[in-house]
């Protein structure tokens, strides 16, 4: 399965650069995002709960980041594991590019599935990654432009 897309975020390069690499923003954006922890400059280590479609899975990976080209252009590598439920992993090369005040964000991302979750379809699948994509990105560009912030994002974690 593969992903592609393009998206303006309201803030420069060098800012959104800084908060793709933000443990806080990330977690916060990250779609059932429960832990995650930087182990050194290139690796992640996460926890994330996932619904697709009847099968929800906890999943506990790593993923690794390859910022030889940053802050114009990164990758990332990772992979994980949700017990019965199977694995996924797959990757994303993210390109930065300037546009005055704004960074227009331009993604591909990779993944393979096994396990239960491979066995419920490619288009759930994919309908599903589109979705947390979606997600992801939507709450990162309002972190960006201000419209919310981590202190919120706090507050509704404790109500939950």
């Amino acid at each position: 399965m593969e992903l592609e897309d393009e998206i303006t975020i309201p803030a420069p390069l060098e800012k959104v650069y800084e908060a793709l690499n933000d443990i806080a923003i990330l977690k916060a954006c990250i779609p059932g995002c429960e832990e995650l922890i930087r182990n050194d400059d290139s690796e992640l280590e996460a926890k994330v709960t996932l619904k697709i479609g009847p099968v929800k899975a906890k999943f506990g990976g790593r993923v690794t980041l390859d910022n030889t080209n940053a802050p114009m252009k990164f990758s990332l590598a990772g992979e994980g594991d949700g017990g019965l439920a199977g694995y996924a992993k797959g990757g994303a090369d993210v390109e930065l590019n300037a546009d005055g005040d704004n960074t227009i964000l331009k993604y591909v991302a990779k993944a393979e599935t096994g396990g239960k979750i491979a066995q419920l379809g490619g288009r759930l699948i994919t309908s599903t990654a589109r979705k947390l994509s979606k997600m992801f990105f939507t709450k990162f560009e309002k972190i960006m432009s201000g419209e919310e912030s981590l202190a919120e994002d706090k507050a509704a974690e404790a109500t939950s």
